[in-house]
């Protein structure tokens, strides 16, 4: 590896909020349960999401053949039958998987999707009397960075350490076309970018990078930044689309405790839900 620009590690430092709150659902408050529920669906999470069944079954078919970008740097998740996987993405979703059916509407159940945001509030609560170190990250900072940061900023609130390993560092690919890679933070959530631009990643590399500078207790994150830490033996929350059945499958295998399986690309600020669910076990 090239050196690095900044190899160091930093808590994160009190900074100016990046996200305008445009209403009061970013901050933590009782609501109903009915009410998260139905924010799931208003805001996409779940129901009818946004990859369709042959998506779906694609992407289950590219994991199983053992596609490198499907595995998010996660060993022994490929070469499952098919229809183990389907069963397996079906279960955590809470729909019927079918094998006959191979088009049409992929519907999310939003009550797995709340038990999951609670199950990983009560690993937040943890890491809160713990003071423990906590690292976040995104391969989707068009739709995740919002939940990230918020909740961070909650947990910093309450004694726990987040992680900025690699802030700044560099290295150049050449296969294909040559390009520029800098892992970047945003809000204290670490994200890869061409030193123009946040991408969109399935890649391990950030997350393996951070990892040789950094022993966090926690890490929450998604993609290949949650399949490395998970590789690593580091305790991980994630996050998973439906038509990415990694991070499910390593689940099943026992190696993971909490995956909250919706969609992982909807606007950012339709998050809330899970982020008051999150909350209601902070305290």
């Amino acid at each position: 590896m090239p050196p690095s620009n900044v190899d160091g590690m930093e808590a994160m430092e009190p900074q100016p909020a990046l996200f305008a709150k445009t209403d009061d659902r970013w901050i933590p408050a009782s609501y109903p349960r009915e009410e998260l529920l139905a924010g799931l669906i208003a805001g996409g999470m779940a129901g009818i999401v946004s990859h369709p069944m042959d998506n779906v079954l694609w992407k289950i078919g590219l994991l199983c053949e053992g596609e490198p970008d499907s595995q998010f740097g996660l060993k022994g998740v490929d070469g499952l039958p098919r229809g183990e996987v389907l069963r397996l993405v079906a279960e955590a979703s809470g729909f019927a998987p079918d094998p006959l059916v191979r088009w049409g509407p992929v519907r999310v159940d939003p009550a797995p999707v709340l038990r999951e945001c609670e199950a990983a509030g009560d690993r937040l609560a943890q890491a809160c009397r713990r003071g423990e170190r906590v690292l976040f990250a995104t391969g989707h900072p068009t739709g995740l960075i919002q939940l990230y940061a918020e909740v961070g900023r909650q947990l910093a609130a309450r004694g726990v350490e987040l992680l900025r390993p690699r802030d700044g560092y560099s290295w150049e690919e050449s296969e294909g076309r040559h390009r520029h890679n800098e892992i970047r933070y945003i809000e204290g959530v670490a994200v890869f970018t061409d030193r123009a631009s946040a991408r969109h990643t399935h890649s391990p590399t950030s997350m393996q990078l951070m990892l040789e500078k950094a022993t966090p207790d926690l890490v929450f994150a998604d993609h290949g930044f949650a399949g490395a830490a998970v590789e690593s033996g580091v305790d991980t929350l994630s996050i998973a689309d439906v038509n990415d059945p990694a991070l499910i499958v390593a689940k099943a295998q026992g190696r993971t405790r909490t995956v909250i399986v919706m969609d992982d690309n909807v606007r950012p600020e339709a998050y809330w839900p899970c982020f008051q669910a999150m909350m209601s076990r902070l305290d």
